[in-house]
């Protein structure tokens, strides 16, 4: 119930949050477990939640182990199908926990689920492939292994920005890794490479490169400063940025305050987690000064959100 709800809730806020988002294959989103997709990692918790409430199943994700450290917080991320997945660098002694994760998503395969996986290990903010780890392939290859009919989806993310409130988004699915041409190898380290070559081959031609100092590639690949129905926002745009500017800068001020990678994703989720209190906050301030503004402001407000984050793209501000 609570999965539903939140995830219910982020369909509208990514509507807000991402100006445009393009799909290259629209039909996946409406596709049945086992699936198990393998995507680039280029903006962190976004990631997830963009595939999460574009998808028509639930979507289990794996998310870095130093998230899960508190107690509380670990049964919230367990709620919202978090599963915990740790590197080197968050302590040697944890990465046993990565078998028990590993467990859970073949457990959710057998059950017809589907899991996210970032194949490249790391989250990094840039237009760029990074070197793929073996976690993927080892999860996708004990699963076959036991004989789920496990489809393998390589998936690509790219942003037009990883600093801007409100984006273009092109999510890229390519075609399923061709099992049998994987399990056809007999040792663990063919196996490994053979897969591995594959998803890297189909990543590579759907994730861009682009240097950062690259701006006028990044606005003729993302179609930035497009001014198609720019006149009709103007006045709704105004009026959104007027209103929810208190939150959106003091939210901007908190993301400051962490790691350059992270900015995004932390912003995406203080919003997430504030904005309906101020929402509640602006409607009664309406309703206290007759009850017509008070209706009139329960859909004025999201929209003129909306319209503020179109606006600010169109005229890439």
């Amino acid at each position: 119930m609570m999965y539903s709800l939140i995830k219910l809730y982020a369909r509208f806020a990514i509507k807000v949050y991402c100006t445009r988002i393009i799909i290259n294959q629209p039909q996946i989103l409406k596709i049945r477990g086992p699936v198990l997709f393998a995507a680039n990692h280029p903006n962190s918790f976004l990631d997830g939640m963009i595939l999460t409430t574009l998808l028509d199943e639930p979507l289990h994700s794996l998310a870095r182990g130093d998230a899960f450290k508190n107690n509380l917080v670990n049964k919230l991320l367990r709620k919202l199908k978090l599963l915990p997945v740790y590197r080197t660098s968050e302590g040697v002694e944890n990465l046993e926990h990565n078998y028990t994760t590993f467990d859970a998503c073949r457990e959710t395969f057998k059950e017809n689920g589907m899991v996210l996986i970032f194949s490249e290990g790391r989250c990094e903010n840039e237009w760029h492939l990074r070197p793929l780890k073996k976690g993927t392939a080892r999860l996708a290859i004990a699963s076959w292994k036991e004989g789920i009919p496990l489809t393998v989806l390589p998936t690509a993310f790219n942003y037009s920005s990883f600093r801007k409130f409100g984006k273009e988004v092109h999510l890229f699915f390519g075609s399923p890794i061709v099992r049998d041409a994987v399990l056809q190898h007999e040792t663990d380290g063919k196996l490994f490479l053979s897969f591995n070559e594959q998803l890297n081959s189909q990543l590579q031609k759907m994730v861009y490169e682009i240097e950062p100092s690259d701006k006028p590639m990044i606005r003729k690949v993302f179609s930035i400063g497009a001014k198609s129905s720019l006149p009709f926002l103007i006045i709704p745009a105004l009026i959104g940025w007027i209103v929810h500017a208190p939150l959106f800068y003091s939210c901007k001020l908190f993301a400051n305050l962490f790691k350059e990678g992270h900015y995004d994703s932390v912003l995406t989720s203080t919003l997430l987690l504030i904005y309906p209190l101020y929402f509640l906050l602006l409607v009664i301030i309406a309703f206290s000064f007759n009850w017509w503004m008070g209706l009139a402001a329960i859909p004025v407000l999201p929209f003129s959100a909306w319209a503020c984050t179109q606006a600010k793209y169109q005229l890439d501000l």
